[in-house]
């Protein structure tokens, strides 16, 4: 070989040693591990990150054979792979490269699990023999634990999604950026109507009325922020079919590892909870009610009672001015108008004892389209002369059990009512009676103001009903909740009971009231009593003045009361009747008086209401001392609430206060005899 030759060839040797020097280093410094095996599986070539990998030296390697590696393979399933599945032998096997095969390594030095991904292909020489195997492959470790935390993730939000959709929560998932549902559970779409497929098109905008886009931002801002970090509220969603559902929202801000921030909101409804608050309030404005009847029932009982005392002192003393009066004296008239005014006064006590929806009235049969055809001239000239009064009376009317005095009142009071409110303008009050069956769902309508004075509620029934309707300016919804209070007029200060007093009435007849009434068209009032089966009777007339006739008593008569004026009249009555009279003011005095004259005391006139000593408990003594002792009763207070705790006692008669010197003397006049 010549000089030149041998140039030539150190020339190539040093290219081709230089080449591979490059190709290694390009090996050792790329990310994916290389490693090259023969025909016979043994390791020819590994670059760098191959041995590191493999935990290989450089010495060790070269040569070994892939049999004689104490590397444990496993399968994607995690089972041990056995040596004609290991990659090289597949190669070498079929010929065929092998791409994206993962493998799951452990080595002998750290028994730990590494999972790598490998690329296998054949090399082949000039006359396409086999001439090794280069096999490539990536440490996919952390990305097999990733998948594996995601499956994980997956399966686990799939039993979250599973158990949500059984509970009875309603679950709403939003998105921060769009608000958009991303999931919804079955709680949800039972709420407000929606499918799945509707709602994630949707926000909670679109199921929240109530709320604007910018509080909602706010709320959403907030959270991100963590201030708070959850939030806790009340508001309303909006059925799919138009009517709202009051809910209770809880709201939280989730985000698991990178993913997507969410928040969740459970919605409660809370519709049974908020039932169950009104009805609680509701029940709570009952009790104050009726605590506020009970308490000016009390005042207005105490205030009749002193009043119904003076009145019984001006009506005994006008009885008396009368009686010795010469019939032909001009003062006779000044004296009957005292007697006609202290009359009307205690039309106005029964007024006060009636508010209280406690009395008891004188009850009698009344047939209400001829009662009203009766007052028609007394109600004409209560009204202004440009209201007309029209009547529609319904035929055949069944009765109802009422107190007429307070019927009378009622109609009054309604007819008045009206007239104010039509005031200076034209025009028209309706007067209409009917009867009908009342069922409870109708009877539920009736103002709880009336319902809270009834001792029992009102019974499904036919009812006769009173209806007076005009067309005056009408109420609003803030005057009719205060209409039936006695501190609440729309009139000037001091006007009166009115419909307090009616209120009081139509209780004590377990009767109902219904109102109509808008701003500017009028009012109707609908009165209703439940209809009696007894017939309706006429009282006969009342006998004239001095039914006793010339009749004179004869003994004692012993009056107690605790009002000096009281003793001091009824003194002066029943001695001009020709008694002699003993006084004391009260149960104990009475008693002691009793002890020392009771051969003589022929009747007791006996106050039910004294102190110390009230007159049921005097009554008793008395009784005790002298069993036929005659007492009469005298109250301002009916003959029913009265006497209700007298009865089968022996109680010889009642007279209500204030009372006449003629009702006085026909009682004893019955009572004694001639």
């Amino acid at each position: 070989m010549n000089k030149d030759n041998l140039d030539h060839l150190k020339t190539l040797l040093r290219e081709r040693t230089e080449s591979e020097e490059r190709h290694r280093d390009l090996l050792d410094n790329i990310q994916a591990a290389v490693v090259e095996h023969s025909a016979d599986t043994s390791i020819l070539y590994c670059n760098r990150l191959a041995l590191k990998l493999l935990g290989l030296e450089k010495d060790d390697a070269m040569g070994r054979i892939a049999a004689d590696l104490r590397w444990i393979f496993h399968r994607e399933d995690g089972t041990v792979m056995p040596l004609e599945d290991f990659p090289v032998v597949q190669v070498l096997n079929t010929l065929k490269p092998l791409h994206n095969y993962v493998v799951g390594v452990v080595r002998p030095d750290t028994e730990e699990l590494t999972w790598v991904l490998v690329d296998a292909f054949p090399r082949f020489d000039e006359e396409k023999v086999l001439k090794t195997v280069l096999v490539t492959f990536l440490d996919i470790t952390e990305r097999k634990w990733a998948e594996e935390a995601l499956r994980e993730s997956e399966n686990e939000l799939a039993r979250f999604k599973s158990a949500l959709d059984q509970t009875l929560e309603c679950v709403f998932m939003f998105r921060p950026e769009g608000f958009r549902f991303v999931y919804v559970n079955e709680g949800a779409m039972r709420q407000v109507g929606y499918s799945e497929a509707e709602l994630l098109t949707m926000s909670p905008l679109d199921i929240r009325p109530t709320h604007t886009l910018a509080s909602f931002q706010q709320m959403v801002q907030g959270l991100l922020a963590g201030t708070p970090s959850s939030l806790f509220f009340e508001t309303v969603h909006r059925h799919k079919d138009g009517h709202d559902i009051p809910v209770e929202i809880n709201v939280q801000f989730v985000q698991q590892m990178d993913r997507e921030p969410r928040f969740v909101a459970i919605a409660r409804d809370i519709t049974e909870r908020k039932r169950a608050e009104e009805e609680k309030l509701g029940l709570e404005r009952q009790i104050q009610q009726a605590q506020k009847l009970e308490s000016l029932g009390v005042l207005a009982g105490g205030i009749a009672h002193d009043f119904n005392n003076i009145l019984a002192t001006i009506l005994g003393n006008a009885d008396l001015a009368l009686e010795r009066l010469s019939p032909h004296s001009p003062a006779r008239i000044n004296i009957q108008d005292i007697e006609k005014a202290s009359r009307r006064a205690a039309d106005l006590a029964k007024q006060m004892l009636a508010y209280s929806g406690k009395g008891r009235f004188v009850v009698e049969p009344i047939d209400l389209g001829e009662f009203i055809e009766e007052m028609a001239h007394l109600l004409e000239v209560s009204i202004s002369k440009k209201a007309v009064l029209k009547y529609n009376f319904a035929d055949n009317l069944p009765p109802f059990n009422g107190d007429a005095t307070q019927i009378r009142q009622i109609i009054v009071n309604l007819i008045i009512n009206a007239t104010e409110a039509i005031g200076n303008r034209s025009g028209v009050i309706a007067i209409s009676t009917g009867a009908m069956h009342c069922d409870h769902s109708y009877l539920e309508g009736i103002d709880s103001s009336v319902i809270v004075g009834l001792e029992e509620p009102l019974a499904e029934d036919i009812y006769v009903y009173l209806e007076v309707a005009d067309t005056g300016c009408g109420m609003d919804a803030k005057t009719l909740e205060k209409i039936f209070d006695p501190f609440f007029t729309t009139k000037f200060t001091g006007r009166g009971l009115g419909l307090s007093a009616t209120l009081g009435i139509v209780r004590g007849h377990k009767g109902a009231i219904k109102i109509y009434s808008e701003v500017g068209k009028g009012t109707t009032f609908k009165v209703l009593f439940p209809a009696s089966e007894s017939p309706v009777h006429r009282a006969a007339l009342p006998e004239e003045e001095g039914v006793a006739g010339t009749w004179h008593g004869e003994g004692t008569i012993l009056i107690v009361d605790d009002e000096e004026t009281i003793c001091a009249m009824g003194r002066q009555m029943v001695e001009y009747m020709g008694f002699t009279a003993l006084t004391a003011a009260d149960g104990r005095e009475a008693l002691e008086v009793f002890r020392e004259h009771s051969a003589e005391i022929v009747c007791v006139l006996l106050d039910l209401t004294m102190p110390h000593m009230d007159g049921e408990e005097t009554f008793r003594e008395l009784r005790r001392m002298q069993p036929n002792v005659k007492v009469i009763l005298c109250s301002g207070y009916n003959s029913q609430t009265a006497t209700q705790n007298f009865t089968g006692k022996g109680l010889a008669g009642f007279i209500q206060k204030p009372y006449r010197m003629a009702l006085l003397k026909e009682t004893l006049a019955q009572l004694l005899g001639s």
